[in-house]
Protein backbone atom coordinates (compact mmCIF):
# COMPACT_ATOMS: atom_id res chain seq x y z
CA UNK A 1 0.00 0.00 0.00
CA UNK A 2 1.52 3.29 -1.10
CA UNK A 3 1.80 6.23 1.27
CA UNK A 4 2.10 9.91 0.37
CA UNK A 5 3.88 11.99 3.01
CA UNK A 6 3.81 15.78 3.09
CA UNK A 7 7.17 17.02 4.36
CA UNK A 8 7.22 20.55 5.71
CA UNK A 9 9.07 22.79 8.14
CA UNK A 10 10.29 26.34 8.36
CA UNK A 11 13.20 28.43 7.16
CA UNK A 12 16.53 26.98 8.47
CA UNK A 13 14.77 24.04 10.16
CA UNK A 14 16.77 21.49 8.15
CA UNK A 15 13.94 20.14 6.03
CA UNK A 16 16.33 19.52 3.11
CA UNK A 17 18.40 17.22 5.34
CA UNK A 18 15.35 15.08 6.11
CA UNK A 19 14.33 15.16 2.44
CA UNK A 20 17.76 13.80 1.47
CA UNK A 21 17.46 11.05 4.11
CA UNK A 22 14.09 10.02 2.67
CA UNK A 23 15.61 10.04 -0.80
CA UNK A 24 18.40 7.73 0.43
CA UNK A 25 15.75 5.40 1.85
CA UNK A 26 14.22 5.05 -1.62
CA UNK A 27 11.33 7.51 -1.41
CA UNK A 28 10.22 9.42 -4.50
CA UNK A 29 10.74 13.10 -3.67
CA UNK A 30 8.51 15.67 -5.37
CA UNK A 31 10.04 19.02 -4.47
CA UNK A 32 7.76 22.10 -4.62
CA UNK A 33 10.70 24.54 -4.74
CA UNK A 34 12.25 22.72 -7.69
CA UNK A 35 8.90 22.68 -9.52
CA UNK A 36 8.44 26.39 -8.73
CA UNK A 37 11.64 27.08 -10.69
CA UNK A 38 10.61 24.82 -13.58
CA UNK A 39 7.14 26.33 -14.12
CA UNK A 40 8.58 29.79 -14.75
CA UNK A 41 11.08 28.65 -17.38
CA UNK A 42 10.72 30.52 -20.70
CA UNK A 43 7.81 29.20 -22.74
CA UNK A 44 5.96 27.64 -19.79
CA UNK A 45 2.36 28.73 -19.10
CA UNK A 46 3.25 30.55 -15.83
CA UNK A 47 6.15 32.37 -17.54
CA UNK A 48 3.76 33.54 -20.28
CA UNK A 49 1.25 34.85 -17.73
CA UNK A 50 3.97 36.60 -15.70
CA UNK A 51 5.20 38.32 -18.86
CA UNK A 52 1.65 39.46 -19.72
CA UNK A 53 0.91 40.63 -16.16
CA UNK A 54 4.19 42.29 -15.17
CA UNK A 55 5.57 43.24 -18.58
CA UNK A 56 8.87 42.59 -20.38
CA UNK A 57 10.73 44.51 -17.65
CA UNK A 58 10.81 41.44 -15.40
CA UNK A 59 12.67 39.42 -18.04
CA UNK A 60 16.40 39.17 -18.57
CA UNK A 61 17.82 39.62 -22.10
CA UNK A 62 17.81 35.81 -22.57
CA UNK A 63 14.08 35.67 -21.74
CA UNK A 64 14.47 34.17 -18.28
CA UNK A 65 12.80 35.79 -15.29
CA UNK A 66 14.73 38.54 -13.58
CA UNK A 67 14.02 37.24 -10.08
CA UNK A 68 15.60 40.22 -8.33
CA UNK A 69 13.41 42.68 -10.23
CA UNK A 70 10.27 40.61 -9.63
CA UNK A 71 11.11 40.23 -5.93
CA UNK A 72 11.46 44.00 -5.65
CA UNK A 73 7.98 44.52 -7.13
CA UNK A 74 6.20 41.97 -4.94
CA UNK A 75 8.11 42.86 -1.79
CA UNK A 76 6.74 46.38 -1.86
CA UNK A 77 3.21 45.58 -2.99
CA UNK A 78 0.99 42.92 -1.48
CA UNK A 79 -1.50 43.08 -4.36
CA UNK A 80 1.29 42.32 -6.85
CA UNK A 81 2.48 39.44 -4.68
CA UNK A 82 -1.06 38.04 -4.65
CA UNK A 83 -1.14 38.32 -8.46
CA UNK A 84 2.15 36.46 -8.82
CA UNK A 85 1.07 33.72 -6.41
CA UNK A 86 -2.23 33.27 -8.23
CA UNK A 87 -0.23 32.60 -11.43
CA UNK A 88 2.50 30.37 -10.02
CA UNK A 89 0.81 28.35 -7.26
CA UNK A 90 -1.85 26.60 -9.39
CA UNK A 91 0.87 25.54 -11.86
CA UNK A 92 3.03 24.12 -9.05
CA UNK A 93 0.04 22.22 -7.63
CA UNK A 94 -0.85 20.84 -11.06
CA UNK A 95 2.71 19.55 -11.60
CA UNK A 96 2.92 18.04 -8.10
CA UNK A 97 -0.37 16.18 -8.56
CA UNK A 98 0.71 14.96 -12.00
CA UNK A 99 4.02 13.61 -10.62
CA UNK A 100 2.30 12.07 -7.60
CA UNK A 101 -0.13 10.22 -9.90
CA UNK A 102 2.73 9.02 -12.12
CA UNK A 103 4.62 7.68 -9.09
CA UNK A 104 1.51 5.89 -7.82
CA UNK A 105 0.90 4.35 -11.25
CA UNK A 106 4.49 3.13 -11.31
CA UNK A 107 3.82 1.28 -8.06
CA UNK A 108 6.05 3.42 -5.85
CA UNK A 109 5.50 2.65 -2.15
CA UNK A 110 6.68 5.89 -0.56
CA UNK A 111 6.08 9.29 -2.15
CA UNK A 112 7.14 12.50 -0.42
CA UNK A 113 5.74 15.90 -1.36
CA UNK A 114 8.33 18.36 -0.06
CA UNK A 115 6.26 21.54 0.45
CA UNK A 116 7.67 24.37 2.62
CA UNK A 117 4.30 26.19 2.81
CA UNK A 118 2.09 23.10 3.03
CA UNK A 119 -0.19 24.47 5.78
CA UNK A 120 -0.12 28.06 4.54
CA UNK A 121 -1.20 26.89 1.07
CA UNK A 122 -3.82 24.53 2.55
CA UNK A 123 -2.48 21.49 0.69
CA UNK A 124 -3.10 18.94 3.46
CA UNK A 125 -5.61 17.14 1.21
CA UNK A 126 -2.82 16.14 -1.18
CA UNK A 127 -1.11 13.80 1.32
CA UNK A 128 -1.86 10.90 3.69
CA UNK A 129 0.46 11.97 6.52
CA UNK A 130 2.26 15.20 7.39
CA UNK A 131 5.79 15.18 8.81
CA UNK A 132 7.06 18.45 10.26
CA UNK A 133 10.77 19.21 10.63
CA UNK A 134 11.00 21.25 13.82
CA UNK A 135 13.68 23.17 15.71
CA UNK A 136 13.23 25.48 18.73
CA UNK A 137 13.09 29.15 17.73
CA UNK A 138 16.50 30.02 19.20
CA UNK A 139 18.14 27.27 17.12
CA UNK A 140 16.25 28.49 14.05
CA UNK A 141 17.44 32.08 14.56
CA UNK A 142 21.06 31.02 15.10
CA UNK A 143 21.12 28.73 12.05
CA UNK A 144 19.51 31.35 9.83
CA UNK A 145 22.01 34.01 10.95
CA UNK A 146 24.89 31.63 10.17
CA UNK A 147 23.43 30.37 6.88
CA UNK A 148 22.45 33.73 5.38
CA UNK A 149 25.14 35.83 7.13
CA UNK A 150 22.48 38.19 8.53
CA UNK A 151 21.97 39.88 11.88
CA UNK A 152 19.55 38.68 14.56
CA UNK A 153 16.91 41.32 13.84
CA UNK A 154 16.67 40.42 10.14
CA UNK A 155 16.66 36.69 10.95
CA UNK A 156 13.71 37.19 13.33
CA UNK A 157 11.86 39.22 10.66
CA UNK A 158 12.29 36.41 8.13
CA UNK A 159 11.14 33.78 10.61
CA UNK A 160 8.12 35.84 11.67
CA UNK A 161 6.96 36.11 8.05
CA UNK A 162 6.14 32.37 8.23
CA UNK A 163 3.74 30.34 10.33
CA UNK A 164 5.55 29.51 13.63
CA UNK A 165 7.16 26.07 13.79
CA UNK A 166 5.48 25.53 17.18
CA UNK A 167 2.11 25.79 15.39
CA UNK A 168 3.16 23.52 12.51
CA UNK A 169 4.49 20.96 15.00
CA UNK A 170 0.97 20.67 16.49
CA UNK A 171 -0.71 20.47 13.08
CA UNK A 172 1.31 17.60 11.62
CA UNK A 173 0.84 13.87 12.25
CA UNK A 174 4.40 13.66 13.58
CA UNK A 175 7.45 15.89 13.92
CA UNK A 176 11.20 15.47 14.00
CA UNK A 177 13.20 17.62 16.40
CA UNK A 178 16.15 18.48 14.20
CA UNK A 179 18.16 20.44 16.79
CA UNK A 180 20.54 17.55 17.56
CA UNK A 181 22.92 15.46 15.43
CA UNK A 182 22.16 14.00 11.99
CA UNK A 183 22.14 10.56 13.60
CA UNK A 184 19.46 11.63 16.10
CA UNK A 185 17.38 13.07 13.26
CA UNK A 186 17.72 9.88 11.24
CA UNK A 187 16.76 7.76 14.24
CA UNK A 188 13.56 9.77 14.74
CA UNK A 189 12.75 9.52 11.03
CA UNK A 190 13.14 5.73 10.97
CA UNK A 191 11.02 5.43 14.12
CA UNK A 192 8.18 7.49 12.59
CA UNK A 193 8.25 5.56 9.31
CA UNK A 194 8.09 2.29 11.26
CA UNK A 195 5.14 3.60 13.32
CA UNK A 196 3.37 4.51 10.08
CA UNK A 197 3.86 0.96 8.83
CA UNK A 198 6.30 1.88 6.06
CA UNK A 199 8.73 -0.92 5.26
CA UNK A 200 12.13 0.38 4.23
CA UNK A 201 15.51 -1.13 3.53
CA UNK A 202 18.00 0.49 5.90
Amino acid sequence: MAMVIGLTGGIASGKSTVSRMLDDLGAVIIDADKIAREVVEPGQAAWQKIKETFGEDVLQPDGRLDRAKLAEIIFRDQEQRRKLNSIVHPEIRKQMLKRKEEALQQGEELIVLDIPLLFESKLEHMVDKILVVYVPEEVQIRRLMERDKIDRKYAIQKIESQMPLETKKEMGHAYIDNSGTREETRRQLLHILKEWGIKIEV
